[in-house]
């Protein structure tokens, strides 16, 4: 028995009419014990047209993989079952968070992946079914065991990019209580965002996701041992999306703390301002009382005016700042 990734491109280069572009679609094709994964990057509708006669997948089904779905959708005919989800990844730019979407066929002894981008964590999977480093023996490998593993590297990719943002949490709060609070509010922003949307895609998985694998369940094409493979599936999908929640409430726990650093910070910084205003005023006033120069005003024809009014301002100053630290409105 072989297991084997079997990468080949099914057309050539196509170009626009000014040549500025080309593109190229793989199809990938993972022999196991009794079945085969068959994978689609980018496709045609002549290459969905061959794999779903090959496998005798109803035309209802094959319609739906011809262009991408805004939305999960969950079907069936009676020798497969059909699921489309969106998983959320990283965007071009930091911080933006976008979906790819993955539409699966499976039958008994076949599934069929469809996407129309580079998925990582498939890639990966890929990669590791062709260099044999997967921890499974092959004569285990049967469609049900390599449909959970499709799911968990899928999951695993979500929760690294979960557990990436709580590093860029952590380094917010770090930088929040270092006196950075005015730079950590766009941060906060960002990553609340980013889990708000992923925390969204995943809400939109749950009810297909279950519907999906209770109609696998019902189909009997794996036998009663798939109800508990399904039971780790579903499991997988709501770990990371506790998670996801647990994350979304330190980074509101965080803003609310920012936002307390802030407005504190703003009052000491009124208060010293208050201060200032209150120590400056008793200053101009003397210095206005003896600038008048009116008759009759005190120390006008005194040689050392000077001295003396310098004097009674510095005192006046000294004894409001004693004043100001008795009442500790300078700490």
């Amino acid at each position: 028995m072989q297991s084997i990734v079997e990468k080949f491109y099914t057309r050539p280069h196509s170009e626009s009419r000014c040549g500025a572009w080309y593109s190229e679609d793989m199809l990938s094709r993972y022999t196991y014990h009794g079945g085969v994964w068959v994978d689609l990057e980018h496709p045609t509708e002549d290459e969905i047209r061959a794999i779903t006669k090959e496998f005798g997948v109803s035309e209802r089904l094959e319609v739906e993989l011809f262009s991408p779905s805004p939305s999960p959708v969950v079907a069936g005919d009676g020798g497969a079952a059909f699921l489309i989800l969106h998983f959320p990844t990283h965007g071009t730019e930091d911080g933006e968070i976008r979906d790819q979407e993955v539409d699966f066929i499976i039958g008994s002894s076949f599934i069929i992946t469809v996407r129309y981008e580079v998925v990582e964590p498939i890639h990966r999977l890929q990669k590791l079914l062709q260099t044999e480093q997967l921890i499974t023996p092959k004569d285990s490998m049967t469609t049900d065991v390599l449909l959970e593993i499709l799911f968990a590297h899928l999951y695993t990719s979500v929760r690294n990019h979960t557990t990436h943002i709580s590093e860029h949490l952590a380094h917010i709060e770090h930088e929040m209580f270092s006196g950075h609070e005015h730079a950590t509010v766009r941060l906060i922003s960002s990553v609340s965002r980013e889990l708000l949307h992923i925390e969204a895609a995943l809400a939109n998985q749950e009810e297909p996701l279950n519907r999906f694998l209770k109609g696998l369940s019902a189909r009997g094409f794996f036998g009663v041992s798939f109800n508990e493979r399904a039971e780790r599936m579903l499991a997988e999908h709501m770990q990371v999306a506790r998670l996801i929640t647990t994350y979304r409430a330190v980074a509101t726990e965080l803003r609310e703390t920012n936002s307390s650093l802030l407005e504190a910070k703003q009052n000491e910084i009124m208060k010293t301002l208050t201060v200032i205003t209150f120590s400056v005023m008793p200053l101009e006033l003397i210095a206005l009382i003896f600038g008048m120069h009116a008759p009759g005003t005190p120390l006008e024809q005194d040689p050392h005016a000077f001295l003396i009014i310098l004097a009674l301002m510095i005192g006046t100053g000294g004894i409001m700042m004693a004043f100001f630290a008795r009442r500790h409105w300078l700490s």
